[in-house]
């Protein structure tokens, strides 16, 4: 699918956030500026979330929300060389297992954290603005998910 705007990533991130439940994990795979932290901001938006900015420098954080939301920056992570850190190593205040889940940059891991996993794959496209937007689901919770 294609995307043409920064509101229209945030529109697609309020649409995917109607299908999210808590326990749920979003992978978000994309080049710097893809629009990844823009589809978190649309997800945000729909749990009654305003606040949603990129975690880069913090790593994670905590919203609530109707349902919460942990936002999770793993870039400098996977830099780090500690790629088999764990969700809980990050020390986050809510549970995993009551919140929705987004991990930047955490398609590596991602397995580690549960089988069930939603990647959004995010790429440039021809135009200035646009991009191309893929769904792949991993495991049965996202076997055959579209938008």
């Amino acid at each position: 699918m294609v995307v043409e705007s920064v509101a229209e990533m945030r529109q697609l991130g309020a649409q995917l956030a109607a299908h999210l439940k808590p326990g749920d994990l979003v992978v978000l795979r994309g080049n710097l500026g893809a629009g990844k932290t823009a589809l978190t901001q649309g997800i945000g938006e729909y749990l009654g979330i305003k606040d949603v900015t990129s975690p880069t420098f913090v790593i994670a954080r905590s919203h609530k929300g109707m349902i919460p939301l942990i936002h999770v920056d793993a870039y400098r992570l996977l830099d780090s060389g500690t790629n088999n850190f764990e969700i809980d190593d990050l020390d986050l205040d809510t549970s995993r297992a009551g919140a929705i889940t987004v991990i930047e940059w955490g398609e590596s891991v991602a397995a580690r954290f549960n089988e069930d996993y939603l990647l959004v794959d995010i790429s440039f496209s021809d135009g200035e603005d646009e991009r191309n937007v893929e769904f792949i689901g991993h495991g049965p919770r996202w076997q055959g998910f579209s938008l």
